[in-house]
């Protein structure tokens, strides 16, 4: 080999390492729950972000994390001055046994499969109402938590992504909200992310069909619903799950949630104002729109790393 081809050749592998995306020790599938999480660039600084906005909260509701001791039995078997031999021998076995397993942590970060998005795996705790629990909180101290997160999306349901799977998955995963005697106003967000055989209008018509079908009284409202269906799509998988407030917490978007509402218009002045508001509202979701779309765009590009190229980020996201 000449000394010109080993120069080429360690060129291409520092070049393909230095675009290589990160990603975690293991990837979105079939039957996992959790919250996927989407940034603009930089998905290391936003999976830190989750773990210490996720576990804030986490502790407020559920208590801290706790972690079982591999190390021996309790006081009492301990202080126990005879014991049978075989008991003893089952015991050491199941200490050992128990030491050598890995211990499932409450969240665990997941390669999605798509750029600018994580997603965190939820173990023993209901991710749509932690997630309702973040944003309330948000919503009500105005105070920012978050530099380069944009929107937190629970999922409490994950199937295959082709129609017929979704289809028969949605059947039953829907009734709890929408079933006889239940009924509500809905609407229906649908993202496909590196998904081409997913069409958004037959998906839409689809879930809605089922809607219908679980109860005539369920009725679509595309400005102020009761629950909002999210249909988030990653490669083979579809992410599912029925939420509340979607519109009053500008889309589960946690930069757009800290910014003061939009007071109260005059009697006189009501229309007007309100035209400006809804226009307002529009023009936030588009831009919330571009920076996610740019942000996936942008997604083999280099993520920046230092503060600069931080802060530049968090003012686009914004």
């Amino acid at each position: 080999m000449s000394a010109n081809d080993s120069r080429k050749r360690g060129k291409k592998r520092y070049v393909g390492g230095h675009n290589k995306r990160w990603k975690g020790s293991r990837e979105l599938e079939v039957g996992m729950q959790g919250i996927l999480i989407t940034c603009n660039m930089n998905e290391r600084k936003c999976t830190a972000e989750a773990f210490n906005l996720l576990n804030e909260y986490a502790d407020k509701l559920y208590g801290p994390e706790k972690f079982q001791d591999n190390n021996g039995s309790s006081s009492d078997e301990e202080d126990a001055e005879e014991e049978d031999v075989d008991v003893a021998l089952k015991k050491e076995v199941a200490q050992l046994q128990a030491s050598g397993a890995k211990q499932e942590r409450r969240f665990q970060a997941m390669d999605s499969g798509a750029n600018n998005v994580i997603f965190i795996k939820t173990h023993n705790l209901e991710s749509d109402k932690l997630v309702h629990h973040i944003l309330s909180d948000l919503h009500t101290t105005k105070k920012k938590k978050s530099r380069v997160i944009l929107r937190m999306l629970p999922v409490t349901g994950t199937c295959k992504a082709f129609q017929d799977d979704m289809v028969k998955y949605l059947t039953t995963f829907l009734e709890p909200w929408f079933k006889t005697p239940n009924c509500a106003t809905y609407q229906i967000a649908f993202k496909a992310r590196n998904s081409s055989h997913n069409k958004r209008d037959e998906i839409i018509k689809s879930v809605a069909g089922l809607v219908g079908k679980l109860n005539p009284k369920n009725k679509v409202d595309l400005t102020n619903p009761d629950l909002t269906i999210i249909v988030e799509v990653i490669k083979a998988v579809c992410c599912l799950s029925v939420v509340k407030d979607y519109t009053l917490y500008r889309k589960y978007n946690v930069q757009e949630v800290v910014k003061e509402d939009t007071p109260k218009p005059d009697v006189t002045t009501a229309k007007t104002d309100s035209n400006t508001a809804e226009e307002k509202e529009k023009h936030d979701a588009e831009e919330t729109n571009k920076e996610e779309e740019k942000g996936e765009e942008d997604g083999d590009k280099t993520a920046p790393q230092d503060d600069k190229e931080v802060d530049k980020a968090e003012g686009d996201a914004e």
